[in-house]
């Protein structure tokens, strides 16, 4: 028997005030005590609501209408807001973002990890020097489904050209929203992208179909550094060499400033390149990024922070978390391919860098190398596995143990490891809040959080990332 809609289904519901935003960024309103979470609100709306979901303990809902706009609102910039699903917040003042960024790092601290207000210093959060434009990695999608937009639909207009270039709709995977102008990535980012569809579309290069697994083109990825240089890659799901080397081409003679050009193929049903070897069509193999001289190798799969400036800070921040002077063995769990460790290195004993992916590993190892660390060692694996008694007795106990663990935090056998380590401190960096702050109150038996800062690397929207200072109980700052 199908379940019956609550009453509420469909309802619209008038003069609802906005109270604040949930974790994951959306912004909440209350219909008696049932909670309605709503996109592209700010505190202190007050708005008509149309409920479109009804679950047990809340409600989702949709604005119809703002009767008086909350004072923390600025004007959205960007013509495909509300969209494509990017940059959710600009219709938040910058500072006030920071503000609630901050706010909930402190929430996540207190409610989760059961910290006690005002029992540690609260450094105020790092902003963004730049709040567009700030992205060195963009991918966009190409697809022969594009998406109507109402005013496309409304207009009566019949679309032939169904080709889009662009960034997939939230929850449709088969249809991708076309761009003009995307305010996340510096030139010559939007005029490749443009130029690249013009030229694909003149030609008549079939744009990917992922219903039916057909077409030649499927991604573009264009990467950017703080040196100047510029990267592209093309994913290609069909190995036609002489339409490939067409649109290379074309590339390669009216972008003189790409350093590095690149294509995969790639017609499996999953759009990963990580199992793929890049073939390098003109330039170089890779691009260079610098930070206080430490110089990194960034290829066609590598990853890299896609906010050079602020990944900078964040890097420092841990640094000067760590208090390092000079003696200390350190491990940099999560190491990734090792920039924390390579900022860590040059002020410590010896640092011992663990990851799961062994090719980051590899990657960190040349890093490593080239910028003459000889005091680093990384090895790959299961952190749970690799991070034990036998490594700690072999290449020696930790003074600061480091951690940068994915958005799931850290398993509860490394929080032991941790706890039992004898470290005394622990540098936790985090780009989840609310996992960091449960992972700090598993380890408060052995640890008290000193000191957090937290740091905005993705302004316009509700991510932030949180630095926090563990020290053992019973030793001082």
């Amino acid at each position: 028997m199908a379940r019956r809609q609550h009453s509420l289904f469909n309802k619209v519901i008038e003069n609802l005030t906005i109270t604040g935003f949930a974790a994951e960024g959306k912004a909440i309103t209350r219909v008696g005590e049932a909670v309605v979470f709503l996109n592209y609100g700010a505190p202190g709306d007050v708005v008509d609501v149309r409920i479109k979901k009804t679950k047990k303990n809340y409600f989702e809902g949709e604005i119809l209408k703002i009767h008086q706009p909350s004072p923390d609102r600025a004007e959205p910039f960007c013509e495909h807001y509300g969209l494509c699903g990017g940059c959710k917040w600009q219709h938040l003042d910058y500072q006030k973002q920071l503000f609630y960024k901050q706010q909930q790092v402190i929430d996540s601290l207190e409610r989760i990890g059961k910290v006690k207000p005002g029992a540690y210093e609260l450094v105020p959060i790092a902003g963004s020097e730049k709040s567009t434009f700030y992205r060195n990695k963009l991918e966009f999608t190409f697809s022969n489904k594009r998406w109507l937009t109402r005013e496309d639909i409304e207009s009566g207009q019949e679309f032939k050209d169904m080709n889009a270039l662009g960034f997939h709709i939230p929850g449709l995977y088969d249809k991708v929203l076309d761009i003009n102008k995307c305010w996340l990535q510096p030139e010559p980012s939007n005029a490749i992208r443009l130029a690249v569809k013009d030229f694909a579309t003149r030609h008549n290069l079939t744009f990917y179909d992922i219903k039916l697994d057909k077409g030649l083109l499927r991604n573009i990825i264009i990467r950017n550094s703080t040196r100047g240089e510029v990267m592209v890659s093309v994913i290609f799901a069909e190995n036609d060499t002489e339409k490939i080397g067409l649109l290379l081409g074309f590339i390669r003679d009216n972008f003189p400033e790409v350093s590095t050009l690149a294509y995969f193929i790639n017609n499996k049903q999953n759009s990963s390149i990580n199992d793929l070897e890049p073939v390098i069509f003109h330039g170089k193999p890779y691009m260079t990024e610098e930070m206080e001289g430490l110089k990194f190798a960034v290829g066609p799969k590598s990853f890299y922070q896609t906010n050079a400036p602020q990944a900078y800070r964040l890097y420092s921040i841990a640094r000067d978390f760590a208090g390092l002077e000079g003696h200390e063995v350190v491990y940099d769990l999560y190491t990734g391919t090792g920039t924390i460790a390579m900022f860590l290195a040059r002020k410590a004993s010896k640092v011992i860098g663990i990851e799961y992916v062994e090719e980051a590993v590899e990657h960190a190892r040349q890093n490593a190398a080239s910028n003459g660390i000889t005091n680093s060692l990384f090895f790959a694996g299961d952190m749970a596995r690799v991070f034990n008694e036998e490594l700690l007795d072999r290449h020696g106990y930790p003074h600061v143990v480091v951690t940068d663990p994915p958005r799931a935090g850290m398993h509860p056998e490394v929080v032991k490891r941790i706890a039992r380590s004898g470290a005394d401190k622990v540098v936790y960096v985090s780009c989840n809040p609310a996992t960091q702050a449960r992972d700090i109150e598993l380890l408060s038996e052995s640890y008290h959080l000193v000191r957090v800062q937290a740091v905005d690397m993705f302004p316009h929207t509700h991510h932030v990332e949180s630095v926090a200072l563990l020290v053992r109980n019973g030793l001082k700052k």
